[in-house]
């Protein structure tokens, strides 16, 4: 995580144009005027979304858009430590960024929430929930800069500018209760296959091997699972007992999966209205 600066400097986090691909990693700069307005020399330090130091986004004379913090300020509305951030309700603790199996680089919280169901009228919590993302992604939601939380968690082509951009992004599940994996899965599954109209034999194999990860297979309350997608037609799946998981469980290519599952928790009726909200509040923040 970033350190105390000793300078008067402004800090930037520099991310690549959109047509590079997710092997991008964003960067934090010193920069300093060169002769071709292509290079700058940079060093380069790590940064999270819930930095302590508020953000500030500005156009440059090529538009580029360019976030900017300063050191020395403080900001009311972080919350958690330099490392981690607590789902309130859970008490689960995330961290700011990390790196997993099959992502190319590393991906900073953006917001965290919880899943609640209700048995025999009373709210039983499941899950708590954080979504990781590519900072390069955030150089796409230029339309949505000065936009506030509701008008932000209200804009279904805001959530469809994250899930269509080929960088990546994770959604973390860390369950706060042990669960059956096959009932993990019939929830999953109930949510998913009515976004799915008419699923084609890919979509079906998709499901298949998505429903192989779970069935038989006991989750103990802890257990991290990791749906991560590389491109809005191929998703990363990976499950550990142990802290972050070390390798890949299954990938899944289809685009009507993939998508479906990503409108579970950020579609017009979310599995996780917290989730939602702190991403969006998140998004609203970010992009004054």
């Amino acid at each position: 995580m970033l350190g105390a600066v000793a300078v008067s400097t402004p800090l930037w986090l520099s991310a690549p144009a959109p047509s590079i691909t997710c092997n991008s990693i964003p960067r934090i700069c010193f920069l300093r005027r060169t002769p071709s307005p292509t290079v700058s020399l940079c060093q380069t330090q790590n940064f999270s979304l819930f930095s302590t130091y508020p953000l500030h986004f500005s156009t440059d004379r090529d538009g580029v858009t360019q976030i900017q913090f300063s050191p020395n300020a403080s900001s009311s509305s972080s919350v958690g430590t330099a490392e981690y951030t607590e789902e309130p309700t859970t008490n689960v603790k995330f961290q700011r960024s990390l790196s997993l199996p099959g992502c190319s680089g590393s991906l900073s919280l953006l917001g965290t929430g919880y899943r609640e169901k209700v048995f025999a009228i009373i709210g039983v919590k499941v899950y708590a929930a954080g979504l990781y993302v590519n900072l390069s992604i955030l150089n796409q939601l230029n339309a949505w800069k000065g936009k506030s939380t509701a008008e932000i968690q209200e804009s279904p082509s805001l959530f469809n500018s994250i899930f269509n951009s080929p960088f990546e992004k994770s959604l973390q599940i860390v369950l706060v209760r042990d669960v059956d994996g096959k009932t993990f899965w019939d929830a999953l599954d109930d949510a998913i296959s009515p976004r799915i109209k008419a699923p084609a034999a890919v979509d079906e194999s998709a499901l298949s091997t998505f429903r192989s990860i779970f069935q038989g297979r006991p989750l103990k309350k802890g257990t991290f699972i990791f749906l991560s997608w590389l491109d809005p037609s191929k998703m990363l799946v990976c499950v550990s007992s142990n802290g972050l998981p070390s390798s890949v469980d299954a990938e899944i290519e289809s685009g009507n999966v993939t998508r479906a599952l990503f409108y579970v928790f950020f579609g017009n009726a979310p599995v996780s209205l917290s989730l939602k909200d702190s991403v969006s509040k998140g998004l609203a923040t970010i992009l004054k």
